[in-house]
């Protein structure tokens, strides 16, 4: 090849590599962009499924709080309206005593009379049989009858006496049993009523307890953890120490207790004294602090107070809470809100019930028959924990005041010691209780 070829060949490649070069797309890039867009598309589609989870959970929580809200607000009223059927065949059963003793004392005050009116009906019968004689057709008889008529006028005045007391005794007697039948009647009404509000407060309780209460072995396992405990405990203050430190479900409701009282999360804190304390079914703790409830609390009962906080008793001691009389099965509410720290039997108490009403305050309620809570739970002011007996069962309250029936026994702890209860009462709770 001679110069010239070559100098052609260096000039065709010089222009080749100097022409432009139209390049197809770039395949990574491209495969990129895809991916990314992909994964937009993808936490978008995340974030809707989020948010729409989201506000199917706000609706799935606002319908169990309005679910719990309805069902605690039906069974404070059905507890409410059984205690008032309580009281009220409480005050028919005195006014029955009442003319039952009236009864038997004007019987008995027309037996022991009763030669007396048998000596007037006697008079009054020959008084019929024999009339007054004709004084115009028989004129000897005239002086007979004059003094006939002085001796009978001297006996008259107290017959006359006896025999208006007798009819006033009798019909008065005839109207306490009258009064007595209608009386038993009401209270066969009562009783009948207060049976079918067992029965409806009973299924109410039923449902709350299983819309609360976790799996049957996990309750199980806290029930017997619990009386372990409670057969290790010396006393009150022991037995509560144990449960907040060895039984999870004390030691959440002693949590629970501590948040709400501080203020801490997981609690709601402590509003004004002045807010109302129970007017919220739906509640989760306290709305005000137990401090602050001094005279707004009522019995946990209907009855009647047979033993007062600092009275003497037979041991020589004072006595550290309140005794109060009930009718057979009557239904036992908590005096105030709190979390269950206790719930079982313990010693001589029978079944007792302790609850944590935050800042270092407790109620403990002992001599029941049975209790409706379970540890851990959260109960409100007048819902209903325990039910009494029949007073056949012997605690340390029916023993020591020797009562035969139901005891139920009442005492405020404060920091580990007891402390009179007396001053958290409302007054008309107090005069209801029967002081």
């Amino acid at each position: 090849m001679g110069r010239n070829g070559s100098t052609g060949v260096v000039a065709a490649v010089l222009a080749l590599i100097a022409t432009p070069v139209f390049a197809g797309p770039d395949v990574s890039t491209s495969s990129e962009i895809d991916r990314k867009r992909h994964e937009l598309q993808q936490l978008e589609s995340s974030a809707g499924d989020a948010e729409a989870r989201r506000r199917g959970l706000a609706g799935e929580v606002a319908d169990l709080a309005a679910g719990r809200e309805q069902l605690n607000r039906r069974l404070l009223d059905t507890t409410a309206a059984l205690q008032e059927t309580e009281t009220q065949a409480a005050e028919i059963e005195t006014r029955v005593d009442k003319l039952a003793d009236d009864e038997k004392k004007l019987a008995d005050s027309l037996a022991e009379r009763r030669n007396e009116i048998a000596k007037i009906l006697t008079v009054l019968q020959r008084m019929g049989r024999k009339p007054p004689p004709a004084l115009l057709a028989r004129p000897q008889d005239i002086l007979e009858a004059l003094r006939g008529g002085q001796a009978l006028e001297t006996m008259l005045a107290p017959m006359r006496a006896q025999a208006k007391a007798l009819q006033a005794d009798l019909t008065e007697l005839l109207r306490l049993r009258e009064q007595l039948g209608a009386e038993k009647r009401q209270l066969a009404d009562a009783v009948a009523r207060l049976k079918e509000q067992r029965a409806e407060l009973a299924q109410t309780v039923e449902a709350r307890q299983k819309q609360l209460a976790g799996t049957r072995s996990e309750l199980a396992a806290e029930n017997d953890r619990a009386r372990a405990l409670a057969r290790q405990a010396t006393n009150l203050k022991d037995l509560i120490a144990r449960m907040e430190a060895r039984s999870p479900a004390g030691r959440r409701a002693a949590e629970a207790a501590r948040a709400a009282t501080q203020g801490q999360p997981g609690g709601e804190g402590q509003p004004p004294a002045g807010a109302a304390p129970f007017q919220d079914a739906g509640r989760l703790a306290p709305v005000t602090a137990f401090k602050d409830l001094k005279g707004k609390l009522h019995l946990p009962a209907i009855g009647t107070i047979v033993q007062r906080y600092g009275a003497a008793n037979d041991g020589g001691g004072l006595e550290k809470g309140l005794s109060i009389a009930t009718r057979d099965n009557a239904v036992v509410v908590s005096p105030s809100d709190g979390w269950v720290s206790y719930a079982g039997p313990y010693r001589s108490y029978g079944q007792l019930l302790i609850i944590n009403a935050g800042g270092g305050y407790y109620v403990v309620l002992a001599g029941m028959n049975r209790a409706n809570v379970n540890v851990g739970q959260f109960v409100l002011a007048g819902e209903p924990v325990a039910v009494m007996g029949d007073g056949a069962a012997q605690t340390a309250a029916t023993v020591a005041i020797g009562a035969s029936k139901p005891i139920l026994y009442v005492e405020f702890r404060k920091d580990g010691a007891s402390i009179d209860p007396g001053p958290w009462w409302a007054e008309s709770s107090s005069r209801k209780g029967g002081g």
